[in-house]
């Protein structure tokens, strides 16, 4: 498939999720109210960028689709469920989901992905570590304060790293 084709196609995609995502709030139907927020955006998105993914069989995009859905999943789920899990550690557990769902297709990063997934699902479940790591609240008050640095060089290095 093309480069030209495959961009028309996620657009499409993209268009086809806010056109069903636009008539479905005229239509007012009761049960998916929930749905017209920002949070549906990022889902649309995610799932977009995962269809165009596998069905251009260009798996690159699977790690940032998973990422925004899980995002867009996330938000929706703390604004309108009381049982949603409000915690930093969530947002490791859905970069480490990503990788798992990429090394699926690509053989890459799955194992990283389930030492990310498993370190973040131990964080959220403990309710207070041994005090041998101790050191571990400071190191997440830290990044808790600074994350968004911690994006931004992740961006950056992106943007240089050589393909």
């Amino acid at each position: 498939m093309s480069s030209l084709k495959r961009q028309h196609s996620f657009a499409a995609y993209i268009l086809i999720g806010i056109g069903v995502y636009f008539l479905l709030r005229e239509l007012k139907i009761p049960i998916i109210t929930d749905f017209f927020s920002w949070p549906t955006l990022l889902i649309i998105i995610g799932i977009a960028l995962l269809i165009h993914s596998y069905t251009s069989r260009d798996y690159q995009h699977l790690l940032s689709g998973t990422v925004v859905l899980g995002l867009g999943i996330h938000f929706h789920g703390l604004s309108h469920y009381t049982f949603w899990i409000d915690h930093w550690a969530v947002y490791p557990l859905i970069v480490g989901i990503a990788f798992i769902v990429r090394g699926l297709r690509t053989k890459r990063g799955g194992f990283t992905g389930i030492i990310i997934s498993a370190v973040s699902i131990l964080l959220i479940f403990s309710i207070r570590l041994p005090a041998a790591f101790d050191w571990v609240y400071d190191l997440t008050a830290l990044l808790e304060r600074f994350w968004p640095l911690i994006l931004i060089g992740i961006g950056i290095y992106w943007l240089k790293k050589k393909k």
